[in-house]
């Protein structure tokens, strides 16, 4: 690009009616940390990157009131994003890949440190990869006899209320990676942590399968939007 080119295009970028406004929510971004802003002042800070020459306000008001809130919209699949009329692949894309690198920085966390002496941010790392998900999913958190993270891999995916879990498949994983210990997780979509007498029953069948190769059922935790709940805390384990 030539020096004129250059500056014709600074020139009109200064000219966007909405320029001053993305300068003003920077800079009180930077002074603030984004404390008190609303949270679609934040989602629009993302989609100034995603969107950089249209006034993205009403976007982030939209997908806000459209996916329920401003984690929702991060959580959302790409394809739910898109059908929302302004939201081209690059900017889901983008989005999905925000949604991402907090929970990749949520999980080295738990890879610092043994997870039962780290509970406050296991359980930050569930609500974050799995509050907000439409479907639910069941996930176990291998540990070694440090009771460090040696593999956290979703096994099985289901319905908006149920997932088929097979108690043979935690054991076979856990001895294929020489795992000594397990947390059990999954998210209740509807909101309500509280677990069904099929949850109970599974996990009595997990707790079962494991125990006679060695392997220590820590605890079983359900993620929702309002909150969680642990067996072990509930005495179920």
């Amino acid at each position: 690009m030539t020096q004129q080119k250059a500056k014709k295009t600074a020139v009109k970028a200064e000219k966007l009616p909405h320029a001053g406004h993305r300068d003003r929510l920077r800079q009180r971004f930077l002074e603030t940390g984004g404390d008190g802003m609303p949270d679609y002042e934040i989602l629009e800070l993302l989609l100034f990157t995603a969107i950089p020459r249209r006034d993205v306000k009403p976007l982030a008001k939209k997908l806000i009131d459209h996916f329920g809130g401003f984690a929702d919209v991060l959580a959302a699949d790409p394809k739910s994003l898109t059908a929302v009329t302004g939201v081209s692949e690059n900017t889901a894309a983008f989005l999905k890949t925000v949604y991402a690198a907090g929970g990749r920085m949520l999980k080295q966390k738990l890879a610092d440190a043994p997870i039962l002496s780290s509970w406050k941010s296991l359980l930050d790392y569930c609500h974050a990869t799995m509050a907000h998900e439409k479907k639910e999913h069941f996930r176990v958190l291998f540990l070694n006899r440090k009771n460090r993270l040696i593999r956290d891999e979703i096994q099985q995916s289901g319905t908006v209320d149920h997932t088929p879990v097979y108690p043979r498949e935690v054991v076979k994983r856990a001895l294929e990676i020489g795992a000594t210990a397990v947390i059990l997780v999954h998210n209740h979509p509807s909101g309500d942590p509280t677990p069904s007498n099929a949850d109970i029953e599974m996990t009595k069948e997990i707790v079962r399968a494991v125990t006679p190769v060695d392997v220590v059922v820590h605890d079983h935790l359900i993620i929702s939007a309002t909150g969680h709940y642990s067996f072990k805390a509930h005495g179920y384990l």
